[in-house]
């Protein structure tokens, strides 16, 4: 069954786990957290005239993240801090892709150039703190790591190591609809940047034929395949997970192109 990407899908895929729910809520309402979001849309939004990088990217991508999490799981693909004995239960595995999500742009309330490598620095304290509530003391510095490596590795510049990493990373693209798009365009400018991102209306996820995960990228018409050229399929070719997943672009329902 598809879902759709956005704002509301990370709350239905966190209801069934209590520690979910709490890591969530004081994501929700930590101060310190949602300042840096604040921020991070000054920087991006205000002067530089890019997309949203704030609380509302942060909670779609959170949800997008899960759900593909979950796909590759069901699939049979097993989470690298399980294999690597960093975790011993999946729930652990998606606290680390929650909190790696949900923070994974806050280096952008420094600057946008080396935001991956700003997060991690901003984001230390903040982890230690949240997971010290969460799981035992001796657990904090292994999942600390392992969502510093989601928050330094969602960079397209960067290769995931990691299964949840790479679904964080994925995840970061699908936040394009209804202008939402991932490449920045200076507003009121009407160039291929915008008229690409505006031209997308809806994405869904779902369980694919042929692949685990199949994205598929409702258009108005085919400028939003420069999106998906340029952001989705980039992310995904550096997530180490590009064997799982395949994009599908559809206007007015019709199959336009394939990806993957």
């Amino acid at each position: 069954m598809s879902v759709t990407v956005g704002r509301g899908l990370v709350v239905e895929l966190i209801r069934e786990s209590a520690m979910l729910k709490k890591a969530y809520k004081i994501l929700e309402c930590d101060q310190e957290v949602q300042s840096l979001l604040r921020m991070s849309n000054v920087m991006a939004v205000n002067r530089l005239m890019y997309n949203d990088h704030g609380v509302v990217h942060a909670r779609i991508v959170s949800g997008s993240a899960l759900k593909i999490f979950e796909l590759l799981v069901e699939y049979g693909v097993t989470p690298s801090s399980i294999v690597n004995g960093i975790t011993e239960s999946l729930e652990e595995a998606k606290l680390i892709v929650l909190i790696g999500a949900y923070l994974h742009d806050v280096g952008n309330a420094i600057h946008r150039s080396n935001h991956n490598i700003h997060g991690c620095i901003l984001s230390k304290p903040i982890i230690d703190r949240i997971l010290l509530e969460l799981v035992d003391r001796s657990k904090v510095v292994p999942l600390r790591q392992e969502i510093l490596h989601v928050i330094y590795s969602h960079d397209e510049s960067v290769k995931c190591l990691s299964v949840e990493a790479g679904c964080v990373k994925i995840a970061d693209g699908t936040d394009m609809a209804e202008g939402r798009a991932r490449i920045p365009y200076k507003l009121g400018k009407m160039d291929i940047h915008a008229v690409s991102a505006l031209s997308i209306k809806k994405i869904e996820i779902e369980r694919g034929e042929t692949k685990p995960v199949r994205i598929k990228v409702f258009m108005k018409d085919n400028a939003g395949i420069f999106q998906i050229e340029r952001v989705l399929m980039e992310k995904i070719l550096t997530s180490a997970l590009e064997k799982y997943v395949e994009v599908v672009a559809y206007i007015d329902g019709r199959e336009l192109k394939s990806f993957g």
